[in-house]
């Protein structure tokens, strides 16, 4: 089962955190979803493995925090 495990706020950093847990070896997909309100917003959603959500959880904090 697929579950998502981060919103990115563009497709460049979508883009650019699939590649990271992909060159760790995760599966990875990428899902846009569209916020609708007084102004449309575009995210997307990373998506990976249940099983392997808590390891990419790792990786992104090793990689995204300062």
């Amino acid at each position: 089962m697929w579950t998502v495990i981060y919103m990115a706020p563009n497709r460049e950093m979508a883009d650019k955190i699939r590649v990271l847990l992909s060159d760790e070896g995760l599966l990875v997909k990428l899902r846009k979803v569209n916020r609708c309100g007084k102004k449309k917003q575009v995210f997307y959603e990373i998506l990976v493995l249940e099983s392997e959500a808590e390891e990419a959880h790792n990786i992104l904090l090793e990689h995204l925090t300062c």
